[in-house]
């Protein structure tokens, strides 16, 4: 019995020194080390609206998943596992709601300059798609993102990536905590994370400009949201909600979270599209309400390499690098347009 004990002990230590090893592995590395993609980002910071681009000049498979109710989006049936297209060349996130998707026609025209797209003979046809955040009541209403800012963005990407967390980009307009309208509300912006097991790298780039608040998913505290009346703590939105039952009619609808998910794992579109869904997980740790019918929540995924990788490993791991880049949102914004950010509230 004492042999059997051993041996069986033996093993137990065996396994669990190396899964000790295998998680050693995981380390955080910046999203920007993620080869394949460039990122740009310009911003109007007197408007309060920008964008930020993501390309791909080869090509990379894409997926969607949409939770909110009210999404402006340009393109998304080509990340239909059901479509032709197989993949893209470039994601957009931009402010200015439904008036923004214009921005993607300078992302097209600065790609098809360069010769990146599909080949249809007589030119190329860059695929660009698009998701853009409701930024209009933060400054100025009527200046949006355009097609000058995509191409600059596009530029950008290609020749000199600049892509930071923050006040940039389109987190320029970004804010959060909005149920009781734009007084009682965070600014908050755009984030980052990403990881690295081995040879597998997954990484989340979100910006945050939620109806709800923002916890920070690994203690639970609130780390954003909305405003107590003197604007010097922070108040729970759920409870807000809770003082009445009945239905609202002109509940604030200005909100959208959007997060691209970018892997080196080789998957097609319809594992990218069950990926995305699953990052749907880091939302609903990380902000709460979320996917209501005044948010026009979604998340994209992007695979980009060709390692070999477990399609739910990936999605667990989305799933945690957005929560992670949420809070890094909301951490890195700044106080700007009269909205304080996380870093002036008492705690």
């Amino acid at each position: 019995m004492n042999y059997i004990m051993m041996a069986f002990l033996g093993a137990l230590l065996t396994v669990s020194l190396t899964a000790t090893a295998a998680h050693a592995q995981e380390r955080e590395i910046p999203v920007t080390d993620i080869p394949g993609v460039k990122i740009g980002q310009t911003e109007n910071e007197e408007a309060g609206t920008g964008c930020t681009v993501i390309v791909c000049e080869n090509g990379m498979r894409a997926g969607l998943d949409v939770r909110g109710g009210g999404p402006a989006s340009r393109e998304p049936l080509l990340l239909d596992p059901l479509m032709a297209a197989d993949s893209i060349h470039a994601i957009v996130l931009g402010g200015g709601s439904a008036f923004g998707l214009g921005a993607a026609n300078g992302v097209m025209e600065y790609l098809e300059e360069k010769g990146i797209g599909f080949d249809v003979g007589v030119t190329k046809v860059p695929l660009v798609v698009q998701s853009d955040i409701f930024d209009l009541t933060v400054a100025d209403t009527f200046t949006r993102p355009d097609e000058a800012m995509g191409y600059e963005a596009a530029r950008l990407a290609m020749e000199t990536p600049n892509y930071r967390d923050g006040n940039y980009g389109v987190g320029c307009g970004a804010t959060v905590g909005k149920i009781a309208g734009m007084e009682r509300c965070m600014k908050t912006g755009i984030g980052s994370y990403a990881l690295q097991i081995g040879e597998l790298q997954v990484g989340a780039i979100v910006v945050v400009n939620a109806l709800g608040d923002v916890f920070d998913w690994k203690n639970g505290e609130q780390i954003a949201g909305l405003l107590s009346e003197d604007k010097k703590t922070l108040e729970s939105t759920e409870e807000y909600m809770k003082a009445s039952i009945e239905a609202v009619d002109n509940k604030f609808v200005g909100n959208t979270t959007l997060a691209v998910v970018i892997t080196n794992a080789s998957f097609g579109k319809a594992q990218l599209c069950k990926i995305a869904g699953m990052g749907h997980d880091g939302y609903a740790r990380s902000i709460r309400p979320v996917h209501t019918t005044a948010d026009g929540d979604s998340i994209y995924a992007v695979s980009v390499g060709d390692v070999n990788a477990d399609q739910d490993l990936v999605g667990t791991l989305a799933a945690e690098v957005i929560s992670e880049a949420i809070i890094r949102a909301a951490e890195n914004a700044e106080s700007a347009y009269g909205y304080p950010c996380a870093k002036d509230i008492q705690k």
